[in-house]
């Protein structure tokens, strides 16, 4: 599986109930990795996208423990062991916090977004440049909007 984020420089990735920013050049970035690919995600993270509906043009796969929770449009999973089941190799998790830590070490790949910055926040990323499980693959050229700094950054589990 495959993980997608966007941190700032404490790997932090919201506050409450949201993301730190919003980057039209990584949102779009985002739409072109995912699309036609399974999201993995939990039912908070959910309820943050426009109207509290499944991404189109992805196969939205979501974790809650609330057993009386549905999406029309998604496929909702109760435990990890059967969202696990049901992801495809190249599914994406998309969050939140806990759903990441969750199925971080079932994920081979990830793909992160680095704001030169630090908001305060209440959501972390696990740091993958401090886990040694991890390298960094590929890693462009810093990009800006709106004064904020940004780069995207692959990393690639370490194979044993």
């Amino acid at each position: 599986m495959n993980v997608i984020a966007a941190v700032d420089q404490n790997w932090a990735i919201g506050k409450d109930g949201d993301q730190l920013c919003y980057i039209p050049a990584d949102l779009k970035r985002f739409q072109a990795l995912t699309s036609g690919h399974a999201v993995l995600l939990g039912r908070k993270t959910l309820s943050t996208f426009p109207g509290g509906r499944p991404l189109k043009n992805r196969r939205n796969l979501i974790l809650s423990r609330d057993r009386s929770f549905a999406s029309e449009g998604a496929e909702v999973f109760h435990d990890l062991d059967s969202l696990r089941a049901a992801a495809p190799a190249d599914a994406f998790v998309i969050g939140g916090a806990s759903v990441y830590q969750a199925l971080l070490p079932w994920c081979d790949r990830a793909y992160i977004t680095k704001i030169d910055h630090a908001w305060p926040a209440d959501v972390y990323f696990p740091d993958l440049d401090a886990d040694p499980a991890w390298r960094i693959v590929e890693e462009e050229a810093p990009l800006e909007h709106e004064g904020l700094r940004f780069r995207y950054v692959t990393y690639e589990r370490v194979k044993e």
